[in-house]
């Protein structure tokens, strides 16, 4: 496997995406390329992370609450 393969897989290896068989050959390339394979794959855990922290979610927490508020009273008063 070339170092460029090495990175591609090293993005899916980062979200969980690779097959079995893709992981033992990732696992061998990655000891083969020492610690230039650990930091390119501490970068994709940098930028993976950013990238997740930098989503919002959907709807607000206040508002799911109000929503839950609202269904609970509903089945109070019903």
């Amino acid at each position: 496997m070339s170092f460029e393969e090495f990175q591609n897989r090293s993005r899916l290896y980062v979200i969980g995406a690779l097959e079995p068989e893709e992981m033992e050959e990732f696992e061998r390339a990655r000891k083969k390329f020492g610690q230039k394979a650990e930091d390119f794959i501490g970068e994709c855990y940098t930028l993976h992370e950013a990238f997740a922290l930098s989503l919002r979610p959907a709807k607000s927490s206040a508002a799911i609450k109000e929503r839950l508020m609202s269904m609970v009273q509903d089945r109070k008063q019903g």
